[in-house]
């Protein structure tokens, strides 16, 4: 009975194969063609991915190291929002300017003008994990860097020794005023020989345009980012000093329809020296005899036109001795070079015994000063000696 069935079912069976074996090629083939077309619209998105990851593990660049580094220091846009700051912010004037520094031991630094604010616009709360500076109805005035440190904690724990720090540099703009204000109607500026000097025409607003103008004889003056550089949070930068730009100096700032005059600059052209003099000094004689004279003399040898002061100590001030002092200044060439010799001599008139002693010698110029010294042995009278061989 069975092998009847059998034989019955067997040519169904084999039909079934065979339909089965002629479908199997079809399906393979469109796995691989779904494989295929996934393969080829997948790779790509792998090595954008790779490429991503990758760039995000390369060093961070100057400007992300300062954001890092100004990460503690966030701003209060409006109650539960914040946003961390970076090297600059603006606010309108008027507005409140809050600030929030992560940390404990939190210190603040601000424009060295409110420190002297008497009239409670600045506060300073310290909480837990963070410090918070407010500044209410904000002035032009109250432009400049903002910045904090203090020690950050991890968990409950806090990390003893690890500081960080962050700032900002605050613009407070006004539609009125372009130039953060000055008391003085004339500053006085230094440009000393070999050292930077500064016009500190601070703007409130980044977008002005800032040009250098002379009073006598009127022109701008060309700024060409080597010999002089404007940097909005200082001014403008003299790296080369000249005579040449002695005199009365001033800013123009420009945004829109709105243009403005800084306060003027009066420039004085300071022939600066390198260094401290170095002076040497020399007694006309290392012992003399109470009753006679004798002189001490302090030289220094330096730079042309640099002004060299000179002061005395000597044993005869004990007792009020006045001083009899000659200061005179030539030029000398030495090793070829023409320099210049600044000389100061110390008289000492009818010896006493308490002039006997150091004679220190002073010299000083805008760079600092340096001493020297040299000792006198006053002797006994020579009518003495001659009255005792006689006796």
């Amino acid at each position: 009975m069975d092998y009847k069935v059998l034989l019955i079912l067997l040519p169904s069976l084999f039909i079934l194969a065979e339909s089965d074996i002629k479908q199997r090629p079809d399906k393979k083939v469109a796995k691989q063609t779904a494989a295929g077309v996934s393969t080829k619209s997948t790779t790509k998105k792998p090595k954008q991915d790779v490429i991503k990851h990758q760039s995000k593990a390369k060093p961070p660049t100057a400007s992300v190291q300062r954001q890092t580094a100004a990460s503690i220091l966030s701003q209060v846009l409006q109650r539960g929002k914040f946003q961390q700051l970076g090297d600059t912010v603006t606010v309108k004037a008027g507005q409140t300017l809050d600030l929030r520094c992560k940390g404990t031991s939190v210190r603040w630094n601000y424009p060295h003008y409110l420190h002297e604010d008497d009239e409670g616009r600045l506060k300073i709360k310290h909480f837990g994990r963070y410090s918070q500076l407010i500044l209410v109805n904000t002035t032009v005035a109250d432009t400049g860097e903002f910045s904090c440190g203090g020690y950050q904690c991890t968990g409950e724990r806090c990390q003893d020794g690890e500081e960080k720090t962050g700032k900002t540099y605050v613009f407070v703009t006004d539609p009125q005023e372009l130039f953060v204000p000055t008391e003085d109607y004339y500053v006085i500026v230094q440009l000393r020989t070999r050292q930077p000097a500064l016009l500190p025409c601070q703007v409130t607003d980044p977008l002005a345009k800032v040009t250098l103008h002379r009073e006598f004889p009127p022109e701008q003056i060309a700024v060409d980012g080597v010999k002089i550089s404007y940097d909005l949070k200082k001014g403008f930068i003299i790296y080369q000093p000249q005579p040449s730009l002695a005199g009365s100096l001033y800013c123009i700032a420009e945004l829109g329809t709105l243009r403005q005059m800084s306060t003027k600059y009066m420039l004085i052209y300071v022939h600066y020296p390198s260094a401290p003099p170095k002076p040497t000094v020399e007694a006309s004689l290392k012992s003399v005899r109470a009753g006679e004279n004798f002189i001490v003399t302090c030289t220094v040898l330096g730079e042309l036109e640099i002004s060299v002061e000179f002061t005395w100590e000597y044993p005869g001030q004990q007792i009020g001795r006045p001083p009899y002092v000659r200061e005179s200044t030539s030029q000398t060439r030495r090793g070829g070079q023409l320099m210049q010799e600044s000389r100061s001599v110390l008289s000492i008139d009818e010896v006493r015994a308490v002039d006997d002693g150091t004679y220190t010698c002073t010299a000083q110029n805008l760079q600092g000063s340096t001493s020297v010294t040299t000792r006198v042995t006053v002797l006994p009278p020579a009518a003495t000696a001659r009255g005792r061989s006689q006796a």
